[in-house]
């Protein structure tokens, strides 16, 4: 069930009880159903509208949809330490890995922490085993180990998402593990 190669970096980690590692991979697979892959960002408008509300009027939406750099360079415009629209930063840091790490600010900081260059070399996050360095290293850098132990899934989708998207889901996903943990 639990993949053993992980066992001992999750234990060094601190991701190491049955709640932590409900929450972790609950979440986790919310994200990327436990795959490292790449946000694509292929919104047509009413998605664009129904997610990213603030960054995209109705026309706007409708001139956009279905062009995921356009849309990811938006939304991701001037803030997380990305530039501005222009810069393509947007695009470039998109999220990725288990946890859909996102923002320069954020690969800047996992590549300086881990000594990976992922900040030049972005796709490393897909790639399993440092999708897994980048998932424990923002669940730690972000200590949500503390709503784990509190069994708050709000905290920590709030802290991973920035909101409460996928919100049921993320509560299925983490009550599943809970079970599977309780029986392996």
């Amino acid at each position: 069930m639990l993949n053993i190669k992980y066992k001992t970096l999750l234990d060094k980690s601190g991701i190491n009880t049955p709640l932590r590692l409900a929450h972790f991979f609950g979440q986790l697979e919310h994200e990327s159903e436990l795959k490292p892959i790449s946000e694509n960002l292929n919104y047509g408008a009413s998605g664009l509208i129904r997610i990213f509300r603030k960054y995209f009027t109705d026309l706007e939406a409708i001139k956009f949809q279905r062009q995921p750099k356009k849309i990811a360079n938006r939304v991701y415009a001037n803030r997380m330490g990305n530039g501005n629209e222009a810069s393509g930063e947007g695009w470039k840091y998109r999220g990725r890995g288990f946890i859909q790490l996102t923002g320069k600010e954020n690969y800047h900081r996992l590549s300086n922490d881990t000594d990976i260059d992922f900040l030049h070399n972005p796709d490393l996050l897909l790639d399993e085993a440092k999708a897994m360095i980048g998932a424990i290293w923002f669940w730690n850098k972000n200590n949500l180990n503390k709503y784990a132990d509190k069994d708050d899934v709000r905290g920590i989708t709030k802290s991973i998402n920035g909101g409460f998207n996928g919100l049921d889901d993320r509560i299925a996903k983490v009550n599943k593990w809970k079970k599977l943990l309780q029986n392996g």
